[in-house]
């Protein structure tokens, strides 16, 4: 260690060597294990089939260490996961021991579901590994690490702060304000059933000029399904509405996803995380009242992604 990383801290070291030996000694097959997606900034769960291998034939260094995991070919959102549960994904370290808040438990709930059922859900305590990348160990040093500040961690506080404040109905409204930034004359249907229209929206001064457009919200941590997809298809047919927006706070199931793709011309998706996007690109021209309701503040910080 002191070799391959001569500049770093004693301490930095230390940790290093830690986790190499977590990797090593603690992660056994069954272990469950997390990696977070940049891209999609979705979570991807996998179960531990086989232990720590060296592999010293292999050229690139980083990939020396392994050990065998069959991946889940679904991606869950973060929407469906209750702060407290991400507080423990977003530990400091990359392999730990959750035991906090039936964390183990309740994650491998959300592997099969996609929803996270909260810490008073019944859901049998299990005491097992946890890697992100959670996996635990018996080492004290590696049992439930805080949580660091990163700028994943500040969307999943935002991401919280709307599910607590902006539920069913109020999340329409919010969408409502942030399309018309984007420059769109907005009519929100009233709360009740509403046939697959929550918005009707459309362009110029009195908003009717193209492109019009249709907006379902659905405000459920769980993925929806075709059918709503369906509904938003026929509801634009019956409108006579240029496009459709589908807000899926807790993201499309396969079926959906794939149904989006026959109208991928005619019908965009918002996640929670598309959500997230457009709230920040237009949060300083939102009405005061709704900057009120989600108090942010600009910060700066240093891209440690470039250069």
């Amino acid at each position: 260690m002191d070799a391959g990383f001569p500049t770093d801290s004693l301490g930095r070291r230390a940790n290093f060597a830690g986790q190499l030996w977590a990797l090593r000694d603690t992660i056994k097959p069954g272990d469950l294990i997390l990696m977070p997606m940049k891209t999609s900034k979705k979570i991807v769960f996998g179960v531990c089939t086989s232990g720590y291998k060296y592999r010293g034939d292999e050229p690139d260094l980083s990939r020396r260490h392994t050990i065998g995991v069959e991946w889940s070919t679904t991606e869950v959102s973060r929407a469906g996961i209750k702060d407290d549960l991400l507080n423990t994904i977003n530990g400091a370290m990359t392999i730990f021991q959750a035991s906090k808040n039936n964390a183990e438990a309740r994650l491998r709930i959300v592997m099969k579901t996609g929803v996270d059922p909260g810490n008073g859900s019944g859901a049998t305590p299990t005491l097992g590994q946890l890697t992100s990348g959670t996996a635990t160990g018996g080492d004290d040093n590696v049992v439930d690490p805080t949580s660091v500040p990163t700028l994943e961690v500040i969307r999943d506080r935002v991401r919280t702060h709307l599910v607590e404040h902006f539920g069913q109905h109020k999340l329409t409204h919010l969408i409502a304000d942030i399309l018309r930034v984007q420059g769109y004359t907005c009519d929100v249907a009233p709360p009740g059933p509403d046939f697959g229209v929550d918005i009707i929206a459309g362009c110029g001064p009195l908003g009717l000029d193209p492109p019009t457009l249709i907006v379902e919200v659905k405000s459920e941590a769980g993925s929806i399904g075709a059918p709503i997809v369906r509904g938003l298809r026929g509801a634009m047919v019956a409108h006579k509405a240029d496009q459709g927006l589908l807000v899926a706070w807790g993201g499309l199931s396969k079926a959906a996803t794939d149904e989006i793709r026959t109208a991928r011309l005619s019908i965009r998706v918002w996640d929670a995380e598309d959500v997230l996007d457009h709230l920040f690109g237009v949060y300083d021209h939102l009405p005061d009242e709704t900057r009120a309701r989600v108090p942010l503040k600009r910060i700066w910080v240093l891209d440690e992604e470039t250069g």
